[in-house]
């Protein structure tokens, strides 16, 4: 079953295509494609190439949307369209389909088969000419939520006319271990600690920092580490000086640590909103969500980090990275909470569960991309990695230990790029929350000339 408004088009091979997909994946229950506008004179512009199916995204706009099909019997085991979602019924159906069957069984068609009509007084052209759908899709969300188990409120979100969600913490506020690797360059530390130490509200935190021995010689700073260890929520922990491994430190630093929930975080970062750690647990408690990113900001407030692209630059690479804060960015990604393959552990929370059964950090990759490699070697074990603007910090980034491919540190980076490139090439060059028609040259989802994508079969 495919949904056509009555003013719109499907281009001539958009059904062959949808053919083809059930044709190569017959237990398929949803396919979406790719989608375009097309105004009265018949010219076609906005061209959105979407991420693959993106559970986090889906609650704060409906990317399935155009061109949306479904399997007649799943529509009719959930009872179709209900009434009283005007506006966003489709949304509603959507995602009560998708709680009947698997990821496997939702495909991506990355190819603009559907013209959406954009007319005055059209939400194709204005996204707030129908504030009622915002209504409906508001409850859409919620009511998705609580049949999850996962409840949350859906406010508006910062970009657009979209959602975001609040999600409930139900009381529960479990300890986190906040590993925080240090050069023990007081100009950033300082900051960094005190930010955490005076803002953050949450109940159960204990910072692990971790140094080198060789600081105790550097008198400033052995009384720095002397006066802030007063603080019950802070443990130094001391270890003999070596070359910087980001890798080995975090996991010699979590490996004497106890606590389910880990927060990995770098010293040139500062906290900006104070419900910074409750945002990023509660989504911890989502089943099946192993990591949760935040929005990383310069101190100009531009975006440091919105998530990270598998493939951009070469390796992986931050999206939106420059964009003011607020800006929406490619159709509002670069202010809405998405499921992505990997975000920064400048500032990552994970399951201690999920972080030992994948063996910790690899230690391989001392300096650059242990961060990309961890999360990639995540969602090959089935877990999802979210990221959020929720929770913001500012980043002074490589403010402490240099950048990765400054040109003393320039052959071990160049080293790490090889070994990513031998380990994960070809999942490096699939990210799926990445559309293929987008360029892997730009942070800002420019398209791809040429696209990733056969024109054929």
């Amino acid at each position: 079953m495919a949904l056509l408004d009555s003013d719109d088009v499907l281009p001539e091979q958009a059904l062959f295509w949808v053919a083809h997909e059930i044709n190569q994946h017959p237990d398929v229950d949803l396919i979406y494609s790719d989608e375009d506008k097309v105004n009265e004179a018949g010219i076609r512009f906005d061209p959105y190439f979407k991420p693959d199916w993106n559970p986090a995204l889906m609650l704060s706009q409906n990317h399935f949307n155009h061109l949306g099909v479904y399997r007649l019997s799943l529509v009719k085991e959930v009872g179709g369209f209900r009434e009283g979602l005007e506006g966003s019924q489709d949304w509603d159906l959507v995602l009560r389909c998708s709680e009947k069957t698997t990821l496997e069984r939702i495909r991506h068609i990355p190819r603009i088969l559907y013209h959406w009509r954009a007319i005055p007084g059209s939400a194709a052209l204005e996204s707030s000419a129908k504030p009622y759908a915002w209504t409906a899709g508001k409850r859409a969300i919620e009511e998705h939520l609580e049949r999850m188990g996962t409840p949350g409120i859906a406010n508006r979100a910062l970009v657009g006319c979209h959602h975001q969600v609040s999600y409930l913490s139900k009381g529960i506020f479990p300890t986190v271990r906040i590993i925080i690797p240090s050069r023990c360059k007081l100009s950033v530390l300082k900051p960094c600690l005190e930010s955490i130490l005076c803002r953050s509200t949450y109940p159960h935190f204990e910072i692990l920092l971790v140094v080198n021995g060789i600081q105790d010689a550097v008198l400033e700073q052995a009384e720095y580490l002397d006066g802030i260890s007063v603080d019950p929520r802070v443990k130094i922990l001391v270890y003999k000086d070596q070359p910087f491994n980001y890798s080995r430190l975090n996991n010699w630093a979590i490996a004497q640590s106890g606590s389910s929930i880990l927060c990995l975080m770098n010293d040139d970062t500062e906290v900006i909103t104070d419900d910074w750690l409750e945002k990023l647990v509660t989504r911890l408690q989502i089943p099946g969500v192993a990591a949760v990113g935040s929005m990383l900001l310069y101190p100009d407030n531009r975006i440091q980090h919105a998530g990270v692209i598998l493939g951009l630059g070469g390796v992986a690479g931050h999206q939106f990275v420059g964009l003011p804060n607020g800006h929406g960015g490619y159709f509002g990604r670069a202010g809405l909470e998405q499921d992505l393959s990997c975000v920064t552990a400048a500032c990552m929370v994970v399951q201690r569960k999920a972080f030992d059964s994948i063996g910790g950090f690899n230690e391989n990759l001392a300096i650059a991309f242990n961060d990309v490699d961890l999360c990639i070697r995540l969602r090959k074990s089935g877990w999802r990695i979210i990221w959020t603007p929720e929770a913001k910090l500012f980043h002074h980034e490589s403010a402490s230990v240099g950048a990765h491919n400054s040109p003393e540190r320039s052959s071990i980076f160049q080293a790490e790029v090889a070994l990513m490139r031998e380990l994960w090439g070809g999942i490096l060059d699939a990210d799926p929350f990445f559309n293929p028609n987008l360029s892997l040259n730009s942070s800002n989802h420019d398209l791809a000339f040429p696209p990733r994508v056969s024109k054929l079969p």
